[in-house]
């Protein structure tokens, strides 16, 4: 091995350690994807590579690598980049494991690249039906795969857990973790613990009722599954591993008949091993829908919604759990990152877990009891006035739950920080936080009615639409707000702040150099001193960069790397889209290196059509219609008040807009199905579709307008 005079002691003292314990391929060559249980429990100490998706089992995403430094970061340069074959959403953090580097792109494609070149070893397609796409609350985004003993598994959108030959790329096997008749979705990343696969899923804006399970890793045979939130009470216990906790906790928690609409519940994020308690910690999302007056009659806690649920690895049996929300009613989940670490706290060290969930709060969690140590806001709030640290409890504003009248609510359903991961230093004792402030009125929506595979999230969504007056536009736009937040764990506490211009930024990377990682909207990937904030060095990445950075060394170079390409929530359902429209450019994995020379080909984006209103007249009670009709059945997709960004089509510029028998027979019977384009014939008919166009007429106008200058 080459030796620079950067590489640390870590990284080769696990070098050594390795070479003794490599697992060996038939006929004794080095196996792919060598990773076994030791590997993963010493992962902390080996530098040199990623061996799962937080880096270690702390997920502390901390790189404890020092050749790319703060004092020599202004080096950097692209050492290569590999192109994605889609502009849809980017979210995956890599694996990188003995010089090849594993990851995914939208729609669940795997990949394995040489981590020096970029040359592509082989790839998988798992060929998802594109009108999976629809049950995607948030694009067919992918977060990344997991290793072990010569394997690479990936979470496809379709609910199946696919085991590929990390050689080869060819599968092993596969199994269907969800039942594909109804909307579950799986965009996380799975985590290997003790030689099972865990795995949750996603789903509960369309419906479904939320669990994990872990699956033998070499077999796919089921080892345990723990659902969430409690079923039917008719159908009695599930024969899981969560009968006795949802008998004895969850069910005197729910009133109503809340099974009929799923419940929600789902696991699609964080899943945390524990190494040191031999515990699994797992967050657990939003209710289905998400009006807790619709779903449980306003009444009870609905455990385990908007918690962080401790389990039983070996059995999935419950061991403590934590709720922050209780009886959520704003799609606060709490699956956003979880990070573990001892902390000294009060003269005394203690093993917590950090997390910072959509609702606002940043909590200290004893990891052995799961009493909460402190919870501490980290951007502005208006549904709490902070956390009782006597119950742990939220102190609500008594109107935050809309249930007499509209509630403007901070943060939102898009967080207070979302699903973009977090750092950890230990060497600053700071966490690294991409934090936003994205406000959102909530109202009660009258008449709901559950509709089986679409959204149901029982509130007004025509709240959600951007104001059409250009001066009220841009003075809302001004309140969506984007931060890198470095925080004190222990004091509770901001050290330091960078302000965006707006949300929706990316993971983070810390590592020994004292560096912070992270790109952001805007299409900027950047490295930020880690004691203080300050902007050290940065690169034009053509595209909005979301996922999380990684660092590693083969033969003593040290590379960072990071997934660009923007998507996601924000960008589909926000509607606040900044500058010229254009066409999103495919995502591309960003390689760098000191010295790095490589560049990226200039973007020049296609020529988007114009605005093509109709020709019809409509009346202000077709259009008043449409715009309800939009936005409960179209704007999750195309953007709120039809505003696209670049990523799925601009309905204001379709050439079906002008043409009703064309518009209905792809909205109405789906003649674009194997595009994505699902029948709305389930859930809307012809003349709502008719409202739908003529209300997308009207923004198409005001487009017009507006690009003519007038």
């Amino acid at each position: 091995m080459k030796i620079s005079a950067g590489t640390s002691l870590a990284a080769l003292a696990a070098t050594a350690w390795f070479a003794t314990t490599a697992l060996q391929a038939p006929g004794g060559a080095t196996m792919a994807a060598a990773v076994n249980a030791d590997r993963l429990l010493a992962a902390a100490g080996d530098a040199s590579n990623w061996l799962t998706h937080g880096g270690t089992y702390a997920e502390q995403r901390f790189a404890r690598l020092d050749q790319i430094n703060a004092g020599n970061v202004s080096q950097l340069g692209l050492a290569w980049f590999h192109d994605f074959d889609t502009n849809r959403g980017q979210e995956a953090t890599p694996l990188v494991i003995d010089g090849t580097m594993y990851t995914t792109s939208a729609w669940s494609k795997v990949m394995a690249l040489d981590a020096v070149t970029g040359k592509v070893k082989w790839s998988y397609d798992p060929e998802v039906s594109k009108d999976r796409g629809f049950s995607a609350c948030c694009d067919v985004v992918n977060r990344g795969v997991a290793a072990w003993n010569g394997l690479i598994f990936v979470g496809a959108l379709d609910g199946r857990l696919i085991a590929l030959d990390a050689e080869t790329g060819k599968v092993k096997w596969s199994v269907v973790t969800v039942d594909q008749g109804q909307p579950y979705t799986i965009t996380g990343a799975p985590r290997v613990v003790k030689g099972k696969v865990i795995i949750g899923n996603g789903g509960a804006e369309l419906g479904v009722r939320g669990y994990v399970t872990a699956y033998d890793a070499m077999t796919g045979k089921k080892a345990w599954r723990f659902y969430t939130i409690p079923g039917d009470p008719a159908k009695g216990p599930d024969g899981e591993a969560s009968d006795e906790v949802l008998a004895a906790k969850a069910g005197s928690t729910w009133s109503g008949k809340y099974w009929q609409a799923g419940g929600g519940g789902t696991v699609w994020d964080a899943i945390v091993y524990d190494q040191e308690l031999d515990r699994l910690y797992i967050g657990v999302g939003n209710g289905s829908p998400w009006n807790h007056e619709i779903r449980s009659e306003g009444k009870g806690d609905n455990l385990f919604l908007s918690s962080v649920v401790a389990l039983d690895p070996n059995t999935g049996k419950y061991i403590w759990h934590y709720q922050g929300t209780p009886g959520e009613t704003w799609d606060f989940t709490q699956t956003q990152p979880i990070v573990l670490a001892t902390l000294k706290i009060d003269g005394r060290d203690r093993k917590v877990l950090m997390q910072a969930p959509k609702n606002g709060f940043f909590y200290v969690i004893d990891r052995e009891t799961g009493k909460l140590i402190s919870a501490k806001g980290f951007v502005p709030q208006t549904w709490t006035t902070g956390v009782d640290p006597a119950t742990g409890r939220p102190i609500e504003v008594p109107e935050a739950r809309y249930k007499k009248a509209a509630f403007v609510t901070a943060p939102s359903a898009l967080g207070a920080h979302n699903w973009h991961p977090m750092s950890f230093s230990p060497q600053t004792g700071l966490v690294y936080l991409p934090a936003q402030e994205v406000p959102m009125q909530y109202e009660s929506q009258a008449g709901y009615a559950h509709r089986p595979g679409a959204w149901n999230v029982a509130i007004k969504m025509i709240a959600m639409e951007p104001p059409s007056d250009r001066a009220v536009y841009k003075a809302t736009r001004a309140l969506l707000k984007g931060q890198l937040v470095a925080w004190d764990p222990v004091k509770q506490k901001e050290v330091w702040r960078v302000q965006y211009d707006g949300p929706w930024n990316g993971g983070t990377l810390a590592t020994a150099g004292n560096l912070v990682f992270q790109g952001n909207a805007k299409g900027s990937f950047q490295a930020f001193d880690a004691s203080t904030g300050k902007p050290l060095w940065s690169f034009a990445a053509q595209t909005g960069v979301m996922a999380g950075p990684v660092s590693y060394t083969v033969n003593g170079v040290q590379y960072v790397a990071v997934t660009a390409g923007y998507g996601g929530a924000y960008p589909i359902s926000g509607g606040f889209g900044d500058g010229p429209q254009r066409v999103a450019p495919n995502g591309r994995m960003l390689v760098f290196k000191l010295g790095g020379t490589a560049t990226l080909p200039a973007w020049e984006p296609p020529q988007l059509p114009p605005p093509n209103p109709p020709r019809d007249s409509f009346t202000t009670a077709q259009i008043s219609a449409g715009a309800t009709n939009f936005a409960e059945n179209c704007a999750v997709c195309h953007g709120a008040g039809a505003r696209a960004v670049g990523i799925l089509p601009d309905l204001r510029r379709s050439g079906a807009l002008d043409d009703k028998a064309l518009w209905a027979s792809i909205v109405h019977d789906g003649a674009l199905k194997e595009n994505g384009m699902v029948a709305f014939s389930k859930w809307i008919n012809r003349d709502q579709v008719e409202t739908i166009r003529a209300y997308v007429g009207a923004q198409a106008k005001m487009l017009q307008a507006e690009e003519a200058g007038k």
